[in-house]
């Protein structure tokens, strides 16, 4: 397992980041399976192939976040920011997105069997993968 510092947080499987300030950080294929990310504040953070199964990222700030390719599956992400986030290609099958900020975010590729989207919210801006109904999946649209 391989450990790394950023901004002074440990990186690892695992880790107990809640509330940590990780803005702009290069988490490019980092192993961040089962994190507490509660509230932490990861805008314009490059989190390219990342594995983020199982975190919990609640609150999280992922604004302007560079999240193609990551690994969601079974992450939670009630309420979280993903304004204008790149979610190109993201496995988010099973995420929880309840309520979450969608605004602008890029979703083209991305799978979501099995997401909760219930009460989460986009706008005309967000782009959504080929064939997918937002609406029946409890899409908001603001």
């Amino acid at each position: 397992m391989v450990v790394v510092e950023v901004n002074g947080y440990t990186i690892e499987p695992g880790a107990d980041l809640e509330e940590a300030n990780l803005y702009e950080a290069d988490l490019n294929g980092a192993d961040l399976k089962g994190a507490y990310l509660k509230g932490a504040y990861l805008t314009r953070a490059n989190l390219y192939g990342a594995n983020l199964y199982g975190a919990y990222l609640k609150g999280a700030y992922l604004t302007r976040a560079n999240l193609s390719a990551v690994n969601l599956t079974r992450a939670n992400l009630t309420r979280a920011n993903l304004t204008r986030a790149d979610l190109t290609r993201a496995n988010l099958s099973a995420v929880n997105l309840t309520g979450a900020n969608l605004y602008g975010a890029d979703l083209t590729g991305a799978d979501l069997t099995g997401a909760d989207l219930t009460g989460a919210k986009a706008n005309q801006d967000t782009t959504w993968p080929e064939g997918f109904d937002p609406v029946a999946a409890g899409v908001t649209f603001e």
